[in-house]
């Protein structure tokens, strides 16, 4: 099932909606029938990290809906004003208050029922001091064999790190992209 964001008044005056296919367009968009505007719902990003110190990777314990008590690389909701990296960088901080070297984009993972597109980039961590903020029980180092694969929050993470084990043993980090539906 699609994830809905469903528009029901017009952000614009206030005025129920109307769901239609606005002329030059090929999809049902809410439409105003007073002002005419057109609102449009597109996906959401989700930016994280995958912070590696030595053999070990960083998961953090959620503290929040969804999935409350599982185990989660640190990431979040991209905000307006800021570049996929940077809220990367800052959800990291925010999550795990970890210190990082970002290594440059690793996963793009379209998650179309859900409506989201994550963004996840490899990251050095410069030391093993964690301060996790409000929305993290704790803030943990995994070695592979460690890793709580039945207690992961998304399939987006174990994919992530799936790949990442994958490319340790190659020695070759390239880019992967990967849709779940």
């Amino acid at each position: 099932m699609l994830f809905s964001r469903r528009i029901e008044h017009c952000q614009v005056c206030g005025t129920k909606v109307e769901y239609r296919v606005p002329d030059d367009d090929n999809r049902e968009r809410a439409v105003c029938p007073a002002c005419h505007h057109v609102h449009y719902v597109n996906p959401l990003n989700v930016v994280g990290t995958l912070p590696v110190w030595e053999d070990k990777v960083l998961l953090c314990r959620r503290n929040i809906e969804p999935r409350k008590g599982f185990w989660t690389l640190p990431a979040g909701f991209m905000e307006l004003g800021e570049s996929t990296e940077e809220g990367a960088a800052r959800e990291t901080d925010e999550e795990a208050g970890a210190h990082i070297e970002m290594q440059g984009l690793y996963c793009v993972i379209n998650v179309l029922t859900a409506g989201q597109v994550h963004f996840f980039y490899r990251a050095r961590l410069l030391d093993t001091d964690f301060a996790p903020g409000p929305e993290t029980i704790e803030a943990q180092l995994f070695s592979e064999q460690d890793i709580p694969w039945g207690e992961l929050a998304f399939r987006t993470v174990r994919m992530t790190l799936e790949k990442y084990y994958a490319d340790r043993v190659s020695g070759q980090f390239n880019v992967h992209c990967a849709d779940i539906r």
